[in-house]
């Protein structure tokens, strides 16, 4: 396939209010992304996002973006594949500009969920889930989050508090984030007396309701020289996507995420390289069991030692395997449909040495993960500096 960069890079703050429409929160990413790669206009755009249907009664989101972000009459479409859709979009990009059907892309991601009530929120998040046998008899994602977790704890006879290092790890790294919703520094006591949503997750195991979205330009190697003069190139050497059963009752392992394992593999083997060859890796930390098994899925711990990672510091920004560096769903926020496309966003910052003081030292090599429901789609690329 054709090599293919990102040329700049869009965000909005992550909030728990906003004045503004869905259209707009898009808008605004795109547009600063565009600013940021030096560019007018793009030949296409892919949208992630996954409740404005239900949520905001608004679908026909990439022709609406479009319009608001002054492409009228560029190609457009919208990716849903539940809290990975922002990633989903990324793949689009990927493929449409590999392939060569386009030279220049705009892929943004977008959520807006604070607007109504938590419970029709907390559902409308739930038909990710395999309605039939978890959403329709109750069980949400932090329920179901908690299943694992009691399970891991269980299985591996380690204690709750063990878990705290990486809200801890989120929200330092979130204080140097401007885009991040919390600046709110916590210590193991501050998580330790934190309310328990549903035992044993607690509210700092939890990512927060919020809105946002942010946005990437993706383009073809020629393109690149004019539009990114004076930075690193940073080139996507991987894009791999994965499947699992979406209800967790039906997986071989509860405690394996197997879509977390294929999409890695897929990746590690296009780009070349391994888990010892990355230097973040920004997964999916919307609870911190989630963080610990896709630590252990994507080949960074054993089975049962992604925790150890975290007790023995290995996750900070000068640790071995640096997570949630600009906070992570955790700390920055996780709009849902925007989260794929803000971990690429954070980790073109990386990349280019634009992180500020949450900068990775020496980091040339980055992976992001982004999944869906507890498991069931996980998409994952892997960003190369080039100097």
């Amino acid at each position: 396939m054709r090599p293919i960069y990102i040329l700049g890079v869009g965000q909005t703050p992550v909030s728990k209010e906003t004045d503004l429409s869905i259209r707009q929160l898009a808008a605004g990413a795109v547009r600063a992304a565009l600013a940021d790669a030096g560019i007018e206009r793009v030949e296409a755009l892919f949208l992630g996002n996954m409740l404005s249907g239900m949520l905001s009664q608004q679908q026909h989101l990439g022709a609406l973006v479009a319009d608001a972000a002054g492409l009228r009459g560029i190609e457009a479409a919208t990716a849903e594949a539940a809290c990975s859709s922002g990633a989903a979009a990324v793949r689009w990009g990927v493929m449409a500009v590999a392939s060569g059907l386009h030279d220049v892309v705009m892929v943004a991601g977008v959520e807006k969920m604070t607007h109504t009530d938590r419970y029709a929120t907390t559902r409308a998040l739930a038909t990710a889930s395999d309605w039939d046998s978890e959403g329709a008899k109750g069980y949400n994602f932090v329920s179901l989050n908690a299943v694992l977790m009691q399970e891991y704890i269980q299985r591996y006879r380690v204690n709750r508090s063990l878990f705290a290092p990486f809200a801890i790890n989120a929200h330092h790294n979130a204080l140097g984030n401007p885009n991040a919703l919390f600046h709110k520094e916590i210590d193991a006591m501050v998580y330790e007396q934190s309310k328990v949503v549903h035992d044993p997750v607690r509210l700092y195991d939890a990512s927060p309701i919020c809105n946002g979205s942010a946005a990437v330009v993706l383009a073809a190697g020629d393109a690149v020289g004019k539009a990114t003069a004076g930075r690193p190139a940073v080139r996507i050497i991987a894009s791999a996507g994965a499947t699992d059963s979406v209800g967790i009752a039906d997986r071989r392992d509860r405690l394996v995420l197997d879509g977390v394992m294929f999409s890695s593999r897929r990746a590690y083997a296009q780009a070349g390289i391994g888990p010892q060859d990355i230097d973040i890796f920004e997964l999916h930390d919307a609870y911190t069991i989630m963080s610990v098994l896709s630590l252990e899925g994507a080949g960074f711990a054993r089975p049962g030692e992604g925790l150890w990672l975290g007790v023995g510091g290995e996750i900070g920004r000068r640790g071995r395997v640096p997570i949630s560096t600009m906070g992570g769903l955790k700390a920055r926020g996780h709009p849902v449909g925007a989260t794929g496309v803000y971990q690429l966003a954070e980790l073109y910052l990386q990349l280019t040495e634009q992180a500020g003081p949450n900068q990775v030292p020496n980091a040339r090599t980055a992976m992001a993960q982004n999944i869906g429901g507890t498991g069931a789609t996980v998409l994952t690329h892997i960003l190369q500096r080039e100097e």
